[in-house]
């Protein structure tokens, strides 16, 4: 694991779910985060874990930020070790070189499902692209605390 922002171009963002993993994409310059996939999780074959290596090659990622879902008292549980678990699953198949960050993620999910909700979508339309806007949610953050300093 790396400092966040240290390279310029394209970073990914991270949302990890039991079932999906939401995925985000910066542009070059790391000014905005925009969805890429929601990617259907593969604990036993792995295919999850190769679909986002895939994107990393195809979009030359510099650098991979990965939500750690904190309570809110600050501690790790159950979903912040299964992220920590995917998060070095994920670093044996990227290429040598390209880092993974993990950034706290508190709330993010339930913001972006009330955003979705403002927003008027409906339950099941709003399950297909919660996770991307959690990601986007990690990855804007990260990218706005780099620029902060």
């Amino acid at each position: 694991m790396t400092e966040p922002g240290t390279r310029r171009g394209r970073r990914l963002g991270i949302d990890v779910g039991s079932v999906r993993v939401g995925v985000a994409m910066s542009d070059p310059d790391g000014l905005l985060a925009t969805p890429l996939a929601t990617v259907a999780r593969d604990v036993a074959g792995g295919a999850d874990l190769r679909e986002i290596a895939g994107f990393v090659d195809e979009h030359a990622i510099v650098e991979v930020v990965v939500g750690l879902p904190r309570t809110l008292a600050g501690a790790e549980g159950p979903a912040a070790l299964a992220a920590r678990a995917f998060a070095e699953a994920l670093a044996a198949v990227l290429p040598d070189g390209v880092p993974i960050v993990l950034t706290d993620e508190r709330l993010t999910t339930v913001v972006a499902s009330r955003q979705m909700r403002a927003s008027g979508r409906s339950a099941r339309r709003q399950r297909a692209v919660v996770d991307q806007a959690a990601a986007v949610a990690i990855l804007q953050n990260t990218l706005d605390a780099d620029r902060r300093g």
